[in-house]
């Protein structure tokens, strides 16, 4: 059994919504950097949404691992796939799935500002700031999340549920 939180129509429409935020940024050569791989989902409909309001960054990915099969972060930090792309001057806007701890999103700020960007933008699907262990700011945010373990839309438990076209919470029961 699962409780839905966010449905498909409300993601679109919020999804939407965060694009125009984003465009009305200014970003200057834009490259835009989903984090794999809970944001896929999320990453793809923002990026095809940007378009819809005439940005059109560069898309490279990187792949951070905190979780794995377990539903609490281990709180280790692992680089698992870096960008090919140069960052050095440029725009980067960070797409994440959800900003809960801030270990993640401050790991992969702190590496682009390391490397050069310019400046470093972040767009996270759901934010829980009540878990925040680390001082990160989502400069665009599509939900507040309540504290419970969330699935869909990408989001996964031990690699099931990203297909869902929504976000939910599992009834263990």
């Amino acid at each position: 059994m699962t409780t839905i939180l966010f449905d498909e129509q409300e993601i679109a429409a919020r999804v939407d919504q965060m694009a125009q935020e984003i465009a009305a940024a200014g970003l200057r050569d834009p490259l835009a950097i989903p984090i794999m791989t809970g944001a896929f989902v999320f990453a793809a409909d923002l990026l095809r949404a940007l378009h819809r309001a005439g940005l059109a960054p560069e898309v490279d990915f990187f792949q951070i691992a905190s979780y794995g099969a377990g539903t609490q972060s281990s709180g280790e930090i692992k680089l698992m796939r870096d960008l090919q792309a140069q960052v050095a001057g440029r725009d980067a806007l960070l797409i994440d799935d959800i900003l809960e701890s801030g270990r993640t999103l401050a790991f992969a700020r702190d590496l682009l500002l390391g490397r050069g960007a310019r400046r470093v933008l972040i767009a996270a699907l759901l934010e829980k700031p009540h878990k925040r262990q680390i001082e990160v700011v989502a400069d665009f945010v599509g939900f507040a999340c309540p504290d419970q373990f969330v699935v869909g839309y990408g989001m996964d438990r031990a690699g099931q549920c990203r297909q869902w076209p929504y976000i939910g919470v599992l009834d263990d029961s």
